[in-house]
């Protein structure tokens, strides 16, 4: 995948991991300088996502994530297969909720002495 920075570098190399900030590692990467007069080959690499100003992920790659979408989600199934957002099993609606300090509070249950 090829990931441009703010700075004008460019980084292309295999995805390998991706966090929910938009951190990268990438390996075999080939690193191109801002004014595409230096290359140089890395084994591994880290990007920090906020440095990121674009990401272009081949289209092979977005195909096969589609498939794969679209085949969880036939599998899952139809109404009554799994249970509903929030459902809390047969304990009622409010679950363990609502039923005071609980229990261990004031007395006994170990931890703390000397």
């Amino acid at each position: 995948m090829l990931v441009e920075l703010k700075s004008g570098e460019t980084l292309n190399g295999l995805l390998i991991n991706c966090d929910t900030w938009m951190n990268l590692t990438l390996r075999e990467v080939v690193q191109t300088s801002a004014d595409g007069d230096k290359f140089m080959r890395l084994p591994e690499i880290y990007v920090r996502g906020s440095t990121i100003k674009y990401l272009r992920v081949p289209d092979e790659i977005v195909d096969v994530v589609k498939e794969q979408q679209a085949k969880d989600q036939a599998n899952r199934g139809g109404r009554g297969g799994m249970h509903q957002r929030g459902d809390r099993g047969d304990r009622g609606g409010r679950g363990m909720r609502g039923r005071g300090r609980g229990r261990g509070r004031g007395g006994g249950g170990g931890g703390g002495g000397a």
